[in-house]
């Protein structure tokens, strides 16, 4: 008897594991492709020919920097809508010989000749187009330099032999893909403005290239050879500065060779939390994703959410009114920490996510005007890119990259192939405005000099016992945050596997307006109806993350690429 029943609970729990509504595969994708296991290493990215560059540094003899480093580069060429060296990103690394995880902060900067009030017209009032398009909507680039240190400290294998997969991708040419395609057919009017990115993007009569297209990006081959070659002085000094400064020049821009000479890479302390047995390490300011994954985290550690299970309408009450205070607190709080003070302290500790826990009630959605809040925008693109990386060493990186919006600025620099950043849309404009993502900013984020924009990336990795067990990602602007601490909180509150805790159904809350945000995925009847009686308004739409993760246990290393997505999971 008792073995029967043993039997017959053993079957509810598989039952109910497979009641757990997952996003389905993206059109053409195959599980196998999003999906691998090794001993040597795993990667997981958001493009084959980045995850194959990968595995050649592995190939080659190289570890998992080596490995990052090439996918940076790679992903870079295949998704040019997304990422770029014209960019800017945060990179988390541990490993042997590394106390705790290290932050590397290569964030666009804004110029030297930036200030608050150039993106005002004359009556006070926001110009909205300037810091999304055309050349006053770049900031300092800096993703080269950020890839070339941290390759300089911890790679193996020469740079050249780094940079070199990337190099053929952008020689040969890749064919386009749905995404690509689609975020050519949105941005086709702004590429159309400008010569090269015409030329690259565009067909002569200026209509966008198509899925199966062959994509060749020969300035880029080039620009790319100099970087092998040069390190960082192949970007920031020579032929591919002047023509850069040259662009700025032609359309009036603010960019000067001097803002190119004082752009640094920062070294950062992570951002740390501890939720159960594991030592949660992320971005910290100017990102705010890290702080906010904690602090959700926080929040809800103490209510024994797996007793009700991820689709319940108890849990995700309480997790999407987590998300919805952090963003209060996002708006207020958050900004540059070498130019504001950031209360980090008191956004990450017990003690004020106790605070929070008490706000909010067990059967009632709290109302915009109860957390003193304004209104949001949402915007509906799947801009930057993550990838996650790990070794047989325990050598881990965990990254995010971006040139923000689709296709950044609509600017690429004559004669060199680079798309520019639009990453000055994502300072405050003006105190209270909002983003191209509906992000709304505070006077700690607005307009200076050299100073780094505010970001929700959120490159993030898990300690369990003081080694590496999880490395985490993703896109998709400040719906970053939410999806990675949902992810964190399906494997490490809820006990799913690694792919059901990527594949789960999302959702979204940042503060403003009353709307709680599912992806567009069936929700349970049971679970849509219980969560309306409490008061929440649901809305269904595309959220954009996909999450990139990788996940050690034992001898064995997992990678997960997002199933809805275009991206490779490879592992050996």
């Amino acid at each position: 008897m008792k073995v029967l029943l043993f039997l017959f609970l053993l079957a509810s729990c598989s039952h109910f594991s497979n009641e757990i509504v997952q996003a389905p595969l993206a059109p053409g994708q195959t599980r196998a492709g999003h999906e691998a296991k090794g001993q040597k290493f795993a990667i997981a990215t958001q493009g084959e020919g980045a995850s194959n560059a990968g595995a050649k540094m592995f190939a080659l003899g190289g570890n998992a920097i080596d490995a990052a480093v090439a996918i940076s580069f790679a992903i870079s060429v295949e998704r040019p809508q997304s990422t770029g060296i014209g960019g800017g990103g945060f990179m988390l690394v541990h490993g042997p010989g590394i106390e705790e995880p290290i932050a590397f902060d290569f964030r666009e900067k804004a110029p030297l000749k930036a200030h608050s009030k150039m993106y005002l017209d004359s009556k006070g009032n926001v110009n909205k187009n300037k810091s999304l398009d055309g050349i006053f909507a770049v900031g300092v680039p800096g993703l080269v330099a950020g890839l070339v240190e941290v390759h300089r400290r911890y790679g193996l294998l020469e740079l050249s032999d780094v940079v070199a997969p990337a190099i053929e991708l952008a020689e040969k040419g890749f064919k386009i893909y749905p995404e690509l395609e689609r975020a050519l057919v949105d941005r086709a009017p702004v590429l159309s403005q400008y010569k090269d990115s015409k030329a690259i993007f565009l067909n002569k009569d200026g209509s966008p290239k198509k899925s199966g297209e062959l994509l060749v990006q020969k300035d880029l081959a080039q620009t790319l050879r100099l970087i092998a070659a040069k390190g960082s002085k192949g970007f920031y000094k020579g032929s591919v500065a002047k023509k850069l400064i040259a662009e700025h020049r032609r359309h009036g821009g603010l960019m000067s060779q001097a803002d190119l000479d004082q752009y640094n890479v920062k070294q950062r302390k992570p951002v740390y939390g501890r939720y159960d047995k594991y030592d949660i390490y992320s971005m910290s300011p100017p990102s705010s994703g890290g702080v906010h994954v904690i602090q959700i985290l926080n929040t809800i550690e103490n209510d024994n959410l797996r007793r009700y299970g991820a689709q319940d309408a108890r849990s995700v009450h309480l997790i999407s009114s987590a998300m919805q205070q952090a963003f209060a607190d996002r708006a207020t709080h958050l900004g540059d920490a070498d130019f504001v003070k950031v209360p980090v302290k008191k956004l990450i500790s017990k003690e004020y996510a106790k605070q929070i826990r008490t706000k909010i009630p067990s059967h009632r959605a709290l109302k915009k005007d109860e957390v003193k809040a304004t209104d949001y925008k949402f915007a509906d693109h799947d801009e930057t890119t993550h990838f996650s990386v790990m070794d047989s060493e325990g050598l881990v990186v965990s990254s995010t990259q971006t040139i923000n919006g689709w296709f950044g600025s609509g600017v690429v620099a004559q004669g060199t192939g680079i798309v520019l950043n639009n990453e000055m849309d994502d300072f405050a404009t003006k105190a209270g405005a909002s983003n191209l993502f509906g992000a709304i900013g505070g006077e700690q984020n607005l307009v200076e000099p050299q100073k780094r924009p505010l970001s929700s990336m959120s490159p993030t990795i898990v300690l369990r016992y003081g080694k590496p067990f999880l490395a985490l990602g993703t896109p998709s602007g400040t719906r970053i945050l939410t999806c990675v601490a949902q992810t964190l909180i399906n494997r490490l509150e809820f006990g799913m596997p690694l792919w059901e805790s990527v594949s789960a159904l999302r959702y979204h809350q940042q503060w403003s307006p009353d709307q709680l945000r599912f992806e567009e995925v069936e929700i349970p009847s049971n679970l849509k109806t219980r969560l309306t009686s409490m008061g929440h308004e649901i809305v269904q739409k595309d959220l954009g993350c996909k999450i990139q993760a990788i996940e050690k246990e034992g001898t064995w290393i997992k990678a997960v690429s997002d199933p809805r997505g275009e991206g490779r999971a490879l592992a050996q």
